[in-house]
């Protein structure tokens, strides 16, 4: 009987391990926590938000969205101008950092400044590690922008997305 218990026990420990390391299997989960984005606000509770604050890293969608939520509607308040997002100070260029609470191949990471793209990093379709950094110049655009980090994962048709408002200059 003790076999057996330690035997279930074992398996209940090891069900998740394996669920991640499965090829194909929908594990990887990343957002931008510094300068800090929308769903990282929400997480700190700098920014009233709903469900997102609980889930940051879970802004996912299809790729080749244009949106702060990926076209997620459950996160939809992150694509709310006027719900008093904090602003950054950064120069020309920024460094934003990703956190991975799960890590995916990658084929590149994407910065947006409304519908210009001023980044693209290859991911050499690599898994990352558990943080990322890169600095973006951010061209000559000025004043308040919200910049649209994603993150485009190797082997679905997914990417993560976030937002991060910055005052540039």
């Amino acid at each position: 009987m003790k076999k057996r218990l330690i035997a279930a026990a074992s398996s209940v420990a090891l069900t998740p391990a394996i669920l991640v390391a499965l090829p194909g299997t929908a594990s990887a989960h990343g957002y931008v926590n510094a300068p800090p984005s929308r769903q990282a606000q929400c997480a700190a509770r700098t920014v009233q938000c709903g469900s997102i604050k609980y889930e940051p890293q879970s802004v996912e969608g299809p790729k080749g969205q244009r949106s702060c939520n990926g076209g997620n509607g459950a996160f939809a308040e992150l694509n709310d101008d006027s719900k008093g997002w904090k602003a950054a100070s950064v120069g020309r260029s920024a460094t934003f950092t990703w956190k991975f609470t799960a890590r995916h191949r990658t084929t590149n990471w994407e910065y947006y400044i409304g519908g210009t793209r001023v980044g693209n990093v290859s991911g050499n379709n690599a898994q990352p590690p558990e943080t990322v950094s890169h600095n973006i110049n951010l061209g000559n655009f000025s004043g308040r922008q919200k910049v649209l980090a994603i993150w485009n994962i190797a082997d679905t048709g997914n990417a993560f997305y976030a937002c991060i408002d910055v005052q540039i200059g």
